[in-house]
């Protein structure tokens, strides 16, 4: 990521702490410059991460629009939303929905006249980007070498293809990661000090992220980074000669985002669902995307992702105004609920269910597999 020799970071968790601690870092420095109630300035398509650290750690986030033909984050909007109160700036490289590159260069213009930290959210895709010039595919600067980027944010656990529970989060200097840790130094059981969010962690996933890269090697993740980022690139091609979709921006690494003008494209999504081909629902706009990984790379599968798509589209065409039914039909309506805190309150009843201990009432008279002859 280019990082000067002041560089620095923390591994985390996953990408979530990873966005957690930027923003909690932010956050104290914004207090620091006597700003009462900071605020984040990120686009819509960021990273849900975000909302939740401004729920978390008491700010106020203020989400941006996209341009609505490339799907990047309006620049104009951003300056326009910047206030005495703004704490960070935020783009992704690349946004989760629709595989996009924000304009961070632009975006980094505004955070050195404006003096404000300005975050890129590479979570997704940071174990791409970073080998794409020596893979040989050419990308607008995103990291350390922009004036005014001060923090990163990479998952190891992705295209790091390191296990689950690991990512990082990287700063410009060491005057940002100072905000990020917690020091209680007053606590009876001793000083009380931990980079990041966990107090705990487990080590050993940690040292397997160590292994994997050192395993892989630079060679290896751009050889991986070649096979992902050539899969996409044909996906999207052959995509967009297929008469009803189309592709939303100018997908550069990983993600192609499928959108319909002429039928609802949850009927899409149900039609590939059946033939075996498990792909994201989005919203606002609805579409759904493919997120490409080296399993998709493998001779024969790309191929038959693009036969599956084409072979969906022309029976769905046949009949473009009929009525969506199933997960499709229940994820569109979805969306068209004004009341966003009733999606709110079904969502946290769902998470409620997974953690629910009761016995099925089928199964209250077995004790251990055995039956109850009480």
């Amino acid at each position: 990521f280019h990082g000067g020799p002041n560089s620095c970071g923390t591994v985390t968790s996953g990408g979530t702490e990873s966005i957690l601690m930027a923003c909690k870092a932010y956050r104290d420095l914004a207090y620091d410059r006597g700003i009462s109630y900071p605020e984040i300035l990120a686009p819509v398509s960021a990273h849900a991460a975000f909302d939740k650290a401004a729920h978390y750690f008491g700010m106020k986030m203020v989400h941006i629009p996209l341009n609505a033909e490339t799907m990047e984050v309006d620049v104009k909007a951003m300056k326009r939303a910047i206030t005495r109160n703004t704490a960070m700036l935020v783009c992704s490289a690349p946004q989760f929905p629709h595989g996009i590159i924000d304009p961070i260069v632009e975006v980094a213009k505004l955070a050195v006249k404006c003096n404000i930290p300005f975050h890129v959210d590479a979570c997704l895709g940071g174990f791409l980007i970073v080998f794409m010039e020596k893979a040989g595919f050419s990308l607008p600067p995103f990291d350390f070498r922009i004036k005014g980027v001060t923090s990163i944010s990479a998952d190891t656990h992705k295209y790091g293809y390191a296990p689950k529970g690991s990512s990082v989060v990287l700063y410009s200097d060491k005057k940002y990661r100072h905000y990020q840790f917690f020091v209680a130094p007053d606590w009876q059981g001793g000083i009380y000090a931990s980079p990041a969010i966990a107090g705990s962690r487990a080590g050993g996933i940690i040292a397997a992220c160590w292994a994997t890269m050192m395993y892989k090697g630079e060679d290896g993740y751009v050889q991986a980074t070649k096979k992902v980022v050539f899969t996409m690139k044909f996906i999207e091609s052959r995509l967009r000669k297929i008469n009803g979709i189309f592709v939303f921006g100018q997908p550069q690494v990983s993600v192609v985002a499928i959108g319909s003008k002429v039928f609802d494209v949850f009927r899409l999504s149900n039609a590939m669902n059946d033939k075996g081909w498990k792909l994201n629902t989005l919203q606002f706009p609805s579409s759904i995307h493919i997120c490409l990984t080296l399993l998709h790379t493998k001779p024969g599968v790309a191929e038959q992702f693009v036969k599956d798509v084409e072979a969906s589209v022309a029976e769905i065409m046949k009949n473009p105004k009929a009525k969506t039914t199933g997960l499709g039909a229940i994820y569109g309506m979805a969306q068209t609920i004004p009341d966003r805190s009733m999606v709110s309150e079904i969502s946290r009843g769902f998470l409620d269910y997974l953690y629910s201990t009761d016995i099925p009432a089928a199964d209250k008279t077995h004790t251990n597999g055995l039956m109850d002859h009480h």
